[in-house]
């Protein structure tokens, strides 16, 4: 399979991974409290499938540089994720509100530069 279709398959199940994120957001921001441990595994689940999706793309079939950007900041946002589940989720202790903030914002970038490696025809590094 070639590298920038793994892109775009990659960018779908982050796109899953988003509304899962922001469905925890709401909860989160709503209501004070931490969303289900469901909701907060299957949002994991799709963000770890996604970069090893991309990853395998960029190291195995040279994807564009962009991805490889794409792929350290999803990396970066991942630290977050597993702060706020394994420090304060699974003790159920609330989720520090900038914490969350500063994870989906780094997804957020990440996101649209691996939407521009994927769907934009964005030659750099290729």
């Amino acid at each position: 399979m070639e590298a920038i279709r793994m892109l775009q398959i990659s960018t779908y199940l982050f796109a899953l991974t988003a509304l899962g994120g922001i469905v925890m957001g709401w909860i989160r921001f709503s209501s004070g409290r931490n969303p289900p441990s469901s909701f907060a595994m299957g949002h994991g689940f799709l963000a770890a499938a996604g970069v090893t999706l991309l990853a395998y793309a960029i190291f195995a079939l040279d994807a564009p540089g962009t991805a490889l950007l794409s792929l350290l900041l999803f990396l970066g946002a991942s630290i977050g994720g597993v702060v706020l589940n394994l420090h304060y989720h699974l003790k159920e202790q609330p989720m520090p509100k900038a914490i969350v903030v500063v994870h989906a914002v780094v997804a957020v970038i990440a996101f649209v530069l691996l939407y521009m490696a994927a769907f934009t025809g964005d030659a750099a590094g290729v």
